[in-house]
């Protein structure tokens, strides 16, 4: 009352409905779709990571003299989403392992644009350990058999170097990088941890590959260790950054599922009794992003359809069920 504040909003509280998209309503829904799919089917077989490349063709002879991709968003945001569908046929309806029982996945953005998408997929036949090495592969393809998978593996999924070779890598942290990169060298696929499998990375010693890339100006000597797991088909066919990861652990699938709906980058400040208020003050969206909500492109889908059920009609059916 002293700051001129409206009497009849004390102790009105405010929210943000599950029907606002991105909401932290309706991310909580989409986790719980998730958490739907593992009580009925286990948990998730692959987790995998679709990331955008400005290098694809498809976007590049969309630009006129002078332009790139960081001022053509529009260019970007519609290439990436007809990826994407691809990608989603590619893999539930051309069977690339196994039959695909259901899915979902997430679009999110980088920080300088570039979207990438975040999906689970669970088969009817569970993959088991000893196909993994057939499905994900952390190591340098064979230059003379496969090289066109060879330049795309040494393009895309060699993460960093960091460490000491570019301690300012943006993976750093308290001198150490986040990824946990390099792994360490590994002869056979092992799993039964608590988080990802660990992948068979052979030295060189033991037939394990080379390659020279430049970091800096400077040619460097990459081996196993600096390779993202990823799968040669999908690398082959998209030509981009696509990380597959194996659900090896049940204690994975929680964090993959909440990773997977966790939501925009928000940034809050104070405290605020309106949802509303706090979500608008906290909310960045890129351009990126923007140009895909102004499409409408969908930002989550999954399959199949996760019907909720109201409390009242489930109350009833519990009421009439102990009538009877």
């Amino acid at each position: 009352m002293n700051s001129d504040a409206d009497i009849t909003d004390i102790g009105r509280l405010t929210i943000l409905p599950s029907t606002y998209i991105g909401s932290p309503r309706h991310m909580n829904e989409y986790s719980q779709d998730a958490m739907t799919y593992v009580r009925n089917y286990g948990r998730p077989d692959l987790f995998v990571t679709f990331t955008c490349n400005r290098k694809w063709p498809d976007i590049t002879n969309l630009l006129l003299p002078g332009q790139s991709p960081s001022g053509r968003h529009d260019v970007t945001a519609r290439v990436f989403k007809q990826k994407l569908r691809c990608l989603m046929d590619f893999i539930t309806k051309q069977r690339v392992y196994v039959t695909v029982r259901c899915w979902m996945y997430s679009v999110e953005w980088q920080k300088r644009g570039l979207p990438h998408a975040h999906i689970l997929l669970w088969t009817v036949e569970k993959i088991t350990p000893d196909q993994i090495d057939d499905i994900i592969s952390p190591e340098i393809p064979d230059v003379d058999i496969d090289p066109e998978l060879h330049e795309v593996v040494m393009s895309n999924m060699v993460h960093g170097p960091c460490g000491q070779h570019d301690p300012s890598s943006v993976c750093m942290s308290d001198n150490k990088c986040k990824k946990r990169y390099p792994r360490a060298f590994i002869s056979e696929t092992q799993t039964g941890n608590d988080g990802y499998p660990l992948y068979r990375r052979r030295s060189p010693a033991d037939n394990g590959r080379t390659s020279i890339t430049q970091l800096k100006g400077k040619n460097f000597l990459v081996d196993n260790t600096w390779i993202v797991p990823y799968s040669p088909i999908l690398s082959k066919a998209f030509k981009t950054h696509i990380n597959v990861e194996y659900c090896s652990s049940i204690k994975s699938f929680k964090y993959v599922c909440k990773y997977v709906t966790k939501g925009s980058d928000m940034a809050v400040i104070g405290v605020e009794r309106d949802e509303i208020s706090k979500f608008q003050m906290g909310r960045y969206v890129n351009i990126n992003e923007a140009i895909w909500r102004i499409f409408s492109f969908a930002v989550h889908e999954r399959h199949p359809t996760v019907v909720h059920l109201a409390v009242w009609r489930m109350a009833n059916e519990f009421i009439s069920t102990q009538r009877t």
